[in-house]
């Protein structure tokens, strides 16, 4: 078994801690044969495909690599509270995708809550980009942020709607950094940066777990 192997790296202008973790599960062929036996649902929260429930041990099987990102990239050391987690396809093809959906996002305005993203395809392209909103400059978005946020995207979208994925800057959003997916590898931050998968054209969009995107999305709170 291959130890966690960790990178810290700080995002934007606004120097935001985010965390790069390869060999992050000590058995993700496991976990790629217990998805291909899931039974999937729609998603919710704009998620742009399906999901299904995690075998109930794998936070204990990542829970070495996690402490440590927690700890030294986030500096947290007290209790974790688990707000949702499941594997996760994207599904939708480009051009069924809602405004919501074509666009960066973000997850919670609270700055405790963690998001976790978990690559798991055997052929893993894209990963996960963050951004920057031009006309407000925010790059993440707290509480005293979403109004001037929001009511500047919905205007934005008026005059310029977007067209299928996101991929690297447009007129509306700056790409600040990009990690590429690979398998078994987690990308960590925190849920108020602006931030979008990377579904690359020509994505094997499959239901497939064993062909499809597949990930495990997770949500923490700090306690």
């Amino acid at each position: 078994m291959t130890a966690p192997d960790i990178v810290a790296r700080r995002v934007g202008t606004e120097r935001q801690p985010i965390a790069i973790v390869d060999h992050f599960h000590p058995d993700p062929a496991a976990l790629r044969d217990i998805a291909a036996a899931a039974r999937f649902e729609p998603a919710r929260r704009q998620y742009p495909g399906i999901r299904a429930a995690l075998p109930g041990d794998y936070f204990q099987a990542v829970r070495p690599a996690l402490s440590q990102v927690l700890a030294h990239v986030f500096g947290h050391r007290g209790g974790v509270a688990l707000l949702d987690a499941s594997f996760s396809i994207v599904t939708v093809p480009p051009e069924r995708l809602s405004v919501e959906q074509r666009l960066p996002h973000f997850d919670a305005v609270e700055p405790d809550r963690i998001a976790l993203v978990h690559y798991l395809g055997a052929g893993d392209s894209g990963g996960t980009a963050f951004y920057r909103h031009r006309t407000t400059g925010f790059e993440t978005i707290d509480a005293t942020r979403a109004p001037a946020y929001l009511d500047a995207v919905t205007r934005e979208v008026r005059r310029v709607p977007p067209h299928g994925f996101i991929a690297g800057s447009t007129p509306m959003f700056e790409q600040v950094s990009a990690i590429d997916a690979r398998c078994n590898r987690a990308v960590i931050y925190r849920s108020a940066l602006l931030h979008s998968g990377s579904i690359p054209p020509g994505a094997v969009l499959s239901a497939d777990p064993r062909e499809g995107r597949l990930t495990v999305t997770a949500f923490l709170s700090l306690g």
